[in-house]
Formats: C-alpha cells, sequence, structure tokens
C-alpha cells in the first residue's frame, strides 16, 4: 500500500542486485523478518506483534524460513502512516480486513467500464489511485469500516493490488469538499446512494428511448458500430440532463432557503416582542 514515491525508492537502492537470497529472476523481491522491519523502519519486536495482531497476511514458508513481499512492506508502511494520522490499530485492523474483502467486491476494471467491448460515452470522469493512507487524508480521518463497505458497495471505490480506485476525480473531490464543510461523510455517501437511485431511474429513461427507437433502426450489431450510435446520443442526454437538474436545482434549493429564511425572521419577530414586553 506504499505510495508511487516510495514504490520507487523501494525499487533503487533497497533491491539486492546479482541475484541475492529473497530475490528471484522474474518475481519481486522477498524478504526474511529482520529484512523486512528495516525497511519499513519498525523493529523487529513491532513486526512480531502486528504478526501477532493479524495485520499482517501470513508469509511463505521454505523450511523454517519465512519470506515477506513487497505487499507485507507496502502493509506497514500503510500501518506506520496510518498511525501517524490518529488511527487506532484495532480501527486499522478493521479497516485492514474491510480493504481484504473489498478485493472481491468489484474489481477496478468492472468499476471503470474496462471489462465490455461496447463503449458507454456518457461519464467523462477520471478514475484515481489512492493510498490507504490518502484515501484517509481527503476525508479527515472519516474513513471507517461502515464508510469503507458502502463505499465498496456504491462502487465508488474498488481495489486494485494495494490500492484503491476511485471511479471518479469529481465525485472524490466533491465529497471530500462537503466533509471539509462539516458533513459528516456517512450523511455524504448515503446522499450518494440516494442520487444513485434517482440517476438510474433518469438514465433508465434514456435507456428506453435507446431501445425502442433507435436501436431497431441498427441492423448490425458489431459494437464498434454500436459504439458510434452511443457517441452521436451521449451529449444530447446530457445536455438534457443537466438542464434539468439545473432548474430542478433552482426550484428546490430556493424553496429551501425561502422557508428557512421565514423561519428566521419569524423567530427574530417573537424575540422583539418578548423584548417588549419586557
Amino acid at each position: 500500500m506504499a505510495s508511487r514515491n516510495e514504490r520507487q525508492a523501494t525499487d533503487g537502492a533497497g533491491e539486492p542486485t546479482g541475484g541475492a537470497p529473497g530475490e528471484q529472476a522474474g518475481h519481486s523481491r522477498e524478504f526474511r523478518a529482520h529484512e523486512l522491519a528495516e525497511a519499513a523502519g519498525i523493529t523487529a519486536r513491532t513486526l512480531r506483534f502486528y504478526r501477532e495482531r493479524k495485520l499482517l497476511p501470513p508469509p511463505r514458508r521454505e523450511g523454517r524460513i519465512a519470506w515477506y513481499d513487497e505487499h507485507h512492506l507496502a502493509r506497514l508502511r500503510s500501518i506506520t502512516a496510518l498511525l501517524s494520522r490518529g488511527h487506532t490499530l484495532g480501527g486499522i485492523a478493521d479497516l485492514l480486513d474491510a480493504f481484504e474483502k473489498g478485493r472481491d467486491v468489484r474489481s477496478a476494471a468492472e468499476v471503470m467500464g474496462l471489462d465490455s467491448t461496447v463503449v458507454t460515452p456518457f461519464s467523462e470522469e477520471t478514475p484515481v489511485r489512492l493510498t490507504p493512507e490518502e484515501l484517509a487524508d481527503y476525508f479527515q480521518g472519516e474513513v471507517t469500516v461502515d464508510n469503507l463497505a458502502a463505499s465498496l458497495d456504491l462502487g465508488y471505490v474498488a481495489i486494485d493490488g494495494d490500492e484503491f480506485v476511485h471511479t471518479s476525480r469529481r465525485l472524490l473531490e466533491g465529497s471530500a469538499e462537503l466533509v471539509a464543510k462539516g458533513i459528516p461523510l456517512a450523511d455524504v455517501l448515503e446522499a450518494g446512494r440516494e442520487l444513485r437511485a434517482q440517476t438510474d431511474e433518469i438514465a433508465a429513461t434514456f435507456a428506453r428511448l435507446l431501445r425502442s427507437h433507435l436501436l431497431p433502426r441498427e441492423r448490425s450489431t458489431d459494437p464498434g458500430e454500436l459504439n458510434q450510435l452511443l457517441a452521436r446520443v451521449a451529449p444530447v442526454a446530457k445536455q438534457i440532463v443537466e438542464a434539468e437538474l439545473g432548474l430542478a436545482l433552482d426550484r428546490r434549493v430556493r424553496a429551501e432557503l425561502e422557508e428557512w429564511l421565514a423561519g428566521r425572521t419569524d423567530g427574530e419577530g417573537l424575540d422583539a416582542v418578548d423584548e417588549v414586553g419586557d
């Protein structure tokens, strides 16, 4: 779970040369326990403690020798980074357990839509790769097990190797900004779940139009030709949705503001009456 800079630094001076023990041709470097502790900047005693707390996956055994790899090193660096950000070992253990379980929830390829020959050009989102500690920094310590599970379930994040892949930089930065302004991450994610249901309904409306009126005219099932059709439809669909969303936001937010201001005005008026009565 090390950052790219950390991995690049490790790939340099940290690797033995000339076929040293623990390195196999074509494979990532392996470490004995004392080498792993030294590379991670911790003591051998701390490493044993982390193993006892099951914060590390089991090493590869070769006779009586335990071999650790770069994934173990990345995990140790993430533990150190999360501890420095105020997380407890118990909380880190829960997060890492959720991280491991999340590997089976949804692959990064699925989140980024790379598992299909048909390209749907409606989304223009840029995925973002994050280490666990970088994700924790984005949300100011609110990356709990429940919030991580909700993000995985929503498909906001997936797990690829030792990193998270967030499906959208705009969603990531927008959510982080809401949290920074004081909205709990759990509420942001719940709002995201509600928006997902509502936008799915909007998308279903366009999908029905596509299926009922445009696809019947297509004589070919070639993915390339279908992709061209979708490329022509996408800008129009997004233009209509953006216009309707803007109008709806105007209506609903204006109504909320007027109701809130009316309540404030009524309250101030009552306070003034009370002052006169005194």
